[in-house]
């Protein structure tokens, strides 16, 4: 087919292309499969009745938003219309040349680099806080206790930066970032899909400081960077506003290439800001590297670049944090990456949430206090020995016969915790008194000074009298035990789910709902028991059928064992929304940020006349039969 002689032309999501007259009579008899090469279109072209048809002006369907969101359709209008570009192969910074080595980047503020406050001191003064729970206070003398569990506790500090009113200043006393975002803006991300992209990224941008720099990667079939690393002052802001102002969709998805440039843009980077960390986002299967469909137990680190690859000691340590937008993305390619890298994989269900889950993520990365954090165990008694250490996807060592053992944690927000459980065999003993099980020892990175801080070392004891009392089991090594059962639980009934045995999958999460409903502090009404419930329930729903799980069960469940491998929170769907129940994880610092965006529009305060409307959930949708 050659364009022109005053035809319009359309580029569907696979590529290929379409005089639209065409192909809408097409559409229009029922058939939504590409002549060519027989993939099913999600974006349907189609005349509006209304139009204008001898003048050829084409339309493409848009992701249903509320008719009347008055604020979403002065939204839509501030950013040129993608319609009737979707046929260019390329954006209008394509034709800007590229240059071969990205060392272009900005300068950093070197004046913003170390905050102190008026007497010349360090802000950052107050440490991580280490706390331990064994199981039990107390074992008698003569009983064996297999499996003893201790529970080792951290908490990251607080941005201690304090403005005149008292209220923290955090702009003034966190760790600048270098953020590179990786946006899929292929033929299916025409439309709304694509404006709110925009909205969100606009969001990113007003929300750096001037001591933050921000870059740019654009991918379809091809990546192109189309903004440099750059300071977001006011010029740095207006110009990348600019940028992604400037997307247009067109082409397939090729994830890998857009990770290279991303990638590309760090390994290349002639300065560096004490944090890194990527966003990327896809709303489609990668069509360039053979994994056409998600399947177990697939390789997917062709798509990841050696240098972030965590367990690359060469690497940079960059983590991907990958949002999966609506529902015909890969999730497991998503969570993969993330996997791979140290990242969290979130689900985007609710297409215009897409911001609320962007400022979750910033509202971390925004807020590093520790870095390269260690912890160490090592057992005190000659006579014990480690069982285990769980640490989800933590990489963990044990050493010394297992009388030692090591957790790489690396990046920690203002005020996350963390939570290891460390399993023991405690022998009988011929002498009572205290007996000594564990120190657990550490040491981080402070990501400003460069400075390592070792922490405090804790020794975990117990009693060991004649006879010890029945003796209730620690609430918080209770809670612990159940996220940990809960996680399991959720990727045994993933497994189970890919090889299409739903019914064993649902089986699999109801024994784990009874288990947890009879625990201690479950009983006791614990916040974390409460939504772990709620989640498993909701997997259970999104596991009805094939149809169901393949839309959102596969991806809800990935972002929630991300979630909880990582003890980091994701956006599933309405988990960012206040009255979720699935934010266990979620730090001060990201609670302000989803808080910011759904009561800011464009940087001003919402309007008086404008109330929120809430994150929508999966359960206000209609469920398949």
């Amino acid at each position: 087919m050659k364009p022109g002689q005053g035809h319009a032309i359309f580029t569907a999501e696979c590529t290929h292309t379409f005089h639209f007259h065409c192909i809408t009579s097409n559409v229009k008899h029922g058939n939504q499969i590409c002549p060519i090469c027989r993939a099913n279109w999600k974006e349907v072209p189609f005349q509006s009745p209304s139009s204008n048809v001898s003048r050829n002006v084409p339309r493409l369907n848009r992701v249903s938003l509320p008719r009347d969101d008055a604020w979403t359709t002065t939204y839509l209008r501030r950013f040129p219309s993608t319609q009737v570009s979707v046929g260019r192969q390329s954006s209008l910074l394509s034709h800007i040349p590229e240059p071969t080595i990205f060392n272009d980047d900005e300068a950093l503020d070197q004046q913003t680099s170390t905050p102190q406050d008026r007497n010349g001191s360090d802000l950052m003064t107050n440490t991580m806080e280490i706390r331990t729970y064994p199981e039990v206070s107390a074992v008698s003398k003569s009983a064996f206790h297999h499996n003893f569990a201790v529970l080792i506790n951290l908490k990251a500090p607080s941005h201690s930066g304090r403005n005149q009113s008292g209220a923290p200043s955090v702009e003034n006393s966190r760790a600048p970032i270098d953020l590179v975002t990786v946006l899929d803006v292929s033929g299916s991300m025409a439309g709304t899909k694509l404006a709110l992209l925009k909205r969100a990224m606009s969001f990113v941008i007003q929300n750096l400081s001037s001591s933050d720099r921000l870059s740019v990667v654009a991918f379809s079939s091809s990546a192109r960077r189309v903004f440099p690393l750059q300071r977001m002052t006011d010029a740095g802001r207006q110009q990348a506003l600019q940028a992604v102002n400037s997307l247009v969709p067109n082409g397939g998805t090729n994830i890998a290439e857009g990770l290279k440039k991303g990638a590309k843009v760090f390994v290349d980077r002639r300065w560096k800001n004490p944090v890194g960390g990527m966003i990327l986002l896809s709303d489609g299967q990668d069509t360039y590297t053979g994994n056409s469909r998600p399947r177990l137990g697939a390789n997917y680190r062709s798509l990841v670049p050696d240098t972030f690859q965590r367990n690359n000691d060469t690497g940079l340590h960059i983590p991907v944090h990958a949002f999966g937008f609506g529902i015909d993305h890969d999730a497991t390619s998503m969570h993969s990456i993330s996997e791979m890298s140290g990242g969290t994989f979130s689900f985007i269900e609710a297409e215009d949430v897409i911001q609320d889950a962007f400022a979750q993520c910033i509202g971390g990365l925004l807020s590093v206090v520790a870095q390269e954090l260690q912890v160490e165990v090592a057992c005190v008694n000659p006579r014990l020995q480690l069982s285990s250490v769980k640490a989800g996807s933590y990489e963990t060592s044990l050493m010394d016969n297992a009388r030692m053992a090591s957790i790489q944690v690396g990046d920690l927000y203002a005020e996350e915790e963390r939570n290891f459980l460390v399993t023991l065999n405690v022998p009988a003993e011929t002498y009572g008194g205290d007996m000594s099980l564990l120190l657990v020892r550490g040491s981080y990175r402070e990501p400003i000074t460069k400075e390592m801080v070792n922490l405090e070392p804790t020794q975990v004891k117990i009693e060991r009298p004649d006879v010890a009392r029945e003796l209730d089991v620690s609430v918080e090594v209770d809670r612990q035990r159940n996220r940990l059962y809960a996680a399991e639980a959720m990727a045994e009934a993933r497994v189970k789910a890919e090889r299409s045995d739903l019914a064993g999958a649902v089986s699999v999460l109801e024994n784990c709902l009874k288990a947890l409903s009879e625990t201690v502090s479950s009983r006791a009404g614990d916040r974390l028991c409460v939504a772990l419930l709620a989640e498993l329930k909701e997997m259970q729903e999104r596991m009805a059928n094939r149809r169901v799980y393949e839309e959102s069960g596969r991806a809800y469940v990935l972002s929630g064992l991300s979630s909880h491998s990582w003890q980091r929170a994701t956006a599933r769907g309405d988990s960012t929304d206040s009255t979720s129940l699935v934010q266990a994880y979620q730090t001060p610092s990201m609670v302000d940020m989803v808080s910011r965006s759904q009561t800011m529009v464009f940087g001003a305060p919402l309007s008086a006349g404008r109330t929120l409307r809430p994150a929508k959930s999966y359960n206000g949708r209609q469920r398949g039969k």
